[in-house]
């Protein structure tokens, strides 16, 4: 596809940088204010220069927009607005998209700053001791979009669980299937496994009812939230291959443990960490970091240049000592990005709902998913970023109407269906006239159009996934307003052949948005009647 605006922008900054101010080595940011006055596209650059320099940023601006206007480029106007220069786009720029992305299609947004580096995103990773939550449902979301979305900017991903099968919360429930004093877990499904597993051996029993949760329970949940993993890791694997050991003694090598109180500690703080850790205890019992430890270097081992992690509220402090381990076992700490899910509350007419009733405990992902559907569970779980709290407003989300993001996003797609219906045309094959194209409701609707692409490369570059369903709704409501002030089916056919360019470009890039997010496109709606 054809260099984006944003980058375009960028590009004609740096040169008028380099022209004016050529010793000035400054990173080039370029955003898309909310504020309509500051233009299209906005630059601070002129403040950081300003800065270097003992300069007014205004006087920085004004001499670099006289710069900028030598330039052929996309601008139509450039305006500086308290020492911020503000670009508008040409309408002729706006109106030449349409036909990149009439004929990109399900390709248009298709970026290569990935160039195919390969990465791991582990997400889920529920210890298979009882059904997935609505916390669990958070994190599967956003990995799984996550991934669609690096995928999308032209990396290589692999979807991946890790199996939590050995160690003490396996122990911890054999004791709760054998329903001894040390029996933590509780709920219908453990009755029902005490149906299934009998012994009287915690370990093999917890191993027993914990491959039932995960074939059973896990796996079929899993299939539910529409995910599908490419991998699904074993830890005892790393036990079994004896891996845990030769991490171990590649840090001991390294001098990057030592004993204390007949224990073995990783040396975590020296490497950023705010204590040391643990990896063998003084009953001689590998801990869970040791494993961590141990499949990270797997993960690399495979040849994966950078791992996502996605990580509960409660694990936060996992953070810093992964990336200790990641440089002690010769890695980047920056091959490691981690992401913290906060809390899900559920609400349901402005009372919290805490119990699952079917398992006597907190509400399932599966019963979420009966209650709303897919569409709406994954739509609002993405539409709060995973470092904020999100309250899940129960009643909302089984509301259907205009009042529903994920139905309003929905009915835009379907009503350009129904326009295209009464249009006639299947397929957007001749040429149409887009310099007709000059209505402020048809170029405030493309310039919505041509951000799809900024989206996936901003998300590929900091993981918040929330952009894609705000933008979503961006779009939506952008072609509402578009519809109500522009009517499309005329009697002048230049005209309308324009229009439904238009409506043909919002169907691809609205149905792109839409698969990345894992939510289907109907093309018809029966909750409003469509005009």
């Amino acid at each position: 596809m054809e260099i984006e605006i944003k980058e375009e922008f960028k590009k004609i900054v740096k040169e008028a940088v380099k022209n004016i101010y050529p010793k000035e080595n400054v990173e080039i940011l370029v955003e898309s204010p909310n504020e309509k006055m500051r233009g299209d596209y906005s630059t601070n650059v002129a403040f950081i220069i300003g800065k270097n320099i003992s300069k007014n940023p205004f006087e920085v601006a004004t001499m670099l927009k006289t710069e900028i206007e030598k330039q052929k480029s996309k601008v139509k106007k450039i305006e500086i607005v308290n020492g911020f220069i503000n670009f508008f786009v040409s309408e002729d720029y706006l109106q030449k998209q349409l036909p990149v992305i009439l004929k990109e299609k399900d390709k248009f947004g298709n970026l290569n700053i990935g160039k195919k580096e390969k990465v791991n995103i582990e997400f889920i990773s529920a210890n298979p001791t009882g059904p997935l939550t609505l916390g669990n449902g958070r994190g599967g979301f956003c990995g799984d979009v996550l991934a669609n979305v690096l995928e999308k900017a032209g990396y290589k991903v692999s979807r991946e669980y890790y199996i939590n099968d050995t160690g003490a919360q396996i122990k911890k429930l054999g004791h709760s299937v054998i329903g001894d004093e040390e029996a933590v877990y509780k709920g219908k499904y453990i009755d029902d496994l005490r149906k299934k597993v009998k012994g009287n051996n915690p370990e093999k029993v917890g191993e027993a009812a914990a491959k039932i949760i995960l074939e059973k329970t896990i796996r079929p949940s899993i299939k539910k939230m529409g995910i599908k993993f490419d991998k699904w890791f074993s830890e005892k694997s790393l036990y079994k291959n004896k891996e845990v050991d030769k991490a171990i003694n590649e840090l001991t090598k390294k001098r990057f443990t030592y004993e204390s109180e007949k224990a073995v500690w990783f040396k975590s703080k020296d490497l950023g960490d705010d204590k040391d850790r643990v990896l063998v205890r003084t009953d001689g019992i590998k801990t869970y970091f040791a494993s961590d430890i141990a499949y990270l270097k797997n993960k690399f081992n495979r040849g994966f240049s950078k791992a996502i992690i996605f990580l509960g509220a409660d694990h936060y402090g996992y953070i810093a000592r992964l990336k200790a381990a990641s440089h002690a076992m010769g890695f980047k700490k920056d091959d490691i990005d981690a992401i913290v899910m906060q809390l899900v509350r559920l609400f349901e007419k402005g009372k919290e709902v805490r119990m699952s009733k079917r398992t006597g405990i907190y509400v399932t992902i599966d019963e979420l998913i009966n209650e709303v559907g897919l569409d709406v569970a994954r739509f609002f779980f993405l539409i709060i970023g995973p470092n904020t709290h999100l309250n899940f407003n129960l009643d909302l989300a089984k509301e259907k109407s205009e009042k529903n993001p994920v139905f309003k996003v929905q009915y835009a797609y379907a009503r350009i269906h129904s326009i295209l219906a009464k249009s006639k045309i299947k397929g957007q094959k001749s040429k149409a006239n887009v310099k007709l194209l000059n209505h402020p409701a048809e170029l405030e609707l493309i310039k919505q159009l041509i951000r799809f692409p900024e989206i996936v490369e901003d998300v590929a570059k900091d993981y918040q996934v929330q952009r894609l369903p705000q933008y979503a709704m961006d779009l939506a409501d952008s072609f509402h307003r578009f519809y109500e002030s522009c009517k499309v089916i005329l009697e002048d056919k230049e005209l309308t052949k324009a229009r439904l360019t238009i409506v043909f470009a919002t169907k691809i890039v609205l149905k792109n948005t839409l698969d990345l997010m894992g939510v289907s496109a109907p093309e018809k709606m029966k909750l409003w009647n469509l005009k």
